[in-house]
């Protein structure tokens, strides 16, 4: 049995499984090809849109967004003061004043996607797709609604993504560098699922790992890890030390088989011989 076959045993009725070095070695278990729902991954993907369009200059880090003193920079790290989502937080969904908290926010990225489309001239996810989607050639990758949650996706498309962040081709070094940097690194947070932390460091539309506990990545993942994590049992991870990312897609709502088998599958993933 290899490190990805315990995958098998797992919960949800499918699961697909495969990771990638910065060397071009890669592995897969399950149905690779099979389209699942993303949920919170869809974060990642168009942050990188976000990112792009601050590159070409279309848009800026520090460019007004979202509440009063918020800036594109706070949306994209969750420090704008935002609730999760309109029922929480007062008027507009604020919840805390900017750069108080750590506050896991949809609005935040909703927020996002109409400052891009005014900026662009372009909806959001159309420009998702022709910046992100097509240079990368992620043929199964969809987004359509949220760009907070709603993109669709395969495990082979997210590992050709996640080879993108271990060596990028469509932002400089630098940019994905300031991406995975933590921004306001002591503000306190919750991670969904895993409780407050503090600090709970979080990068340029990643999740960071930093010494977190518990976690969704694995013990051995060093501190800089950088990745996303969704609500219908879909993870991905990117650990720049190691030179390695880990996507798992599944068909069931994350829970206690997502927080008890990721970290194990991330370290035995991780002791592999590369």
């Amino acid at each position: 049995m290899t490190a990805l076959d315990q995958v098998d045993d797992w919960a949800p009725p499918h699961t697909a499984v495969g990771w990638v070095s910065n060397h071009g070695a890669s592995d897969r278990h399950g149905q690779s090809t099979k389209v699942f729902e993303l949920a919170s991954i869809t974060k990642a993907l168009f942050a990188y849109a976000i990112l792009i369009a601050c590159e070409e200059g279309t848009l800026s880090l520090e460019d007004p967004a979202g509440p009063e003193g918020s800036t594109v920079r706070h949306l994209l790290s969750h420090a704008s003061g935002l609730g999760f989502d309109h029922k929480t937080g007062g008027p507009g969904g604020k919840l805390a004043a900017v750069e108080h908290r750590r506050i896991y926010s949809n609005i935040g990225f909703d927020v996002l996607a109409e400052v891009l489309t005014q900026a662009s001239g372009i909806p959001a996810a159309e420009y998702w797709h022709e910046a992100v989607a097509d240079p990368l050639g992620l043929a199964n990758t969809t987004l359509e609604g949220s760009v907070a949650f709603s993109a669709r996706s395969t495990v082979e498309d997210l590992l050709v993504f996640a080879a993108e962040l271990l060596s990028p081709t469509l932002v400089s070094p630098t940019t994905l560098a300031e991406a995975r940097t933590r921004q306001y690194p002591d503000l306190d947070g919750v991670v969904p699922g895993f409780g407050r932390q503090s600090p709970n460091p979080w990068g340029l539309g990643f999740e960071i790992r930093g010494n977190k506990s518990p976690h969704w990545t694995g013990k051995t993942n060093s501190p800089a890890t950088f990745g996303h994590f969704g609500a219908k049992g879909t993870m991905l991870w990117v650990d720049p030390v190691a030179g390695l990312a880990t996507v798992c897609l599944s068909d069931l709502a994350f829970g206690p088989w997502a927080k008890d088998g990721w970290p194990l599958l991330s370290d035995q993933i991780l002791s592999i011989p590369k």
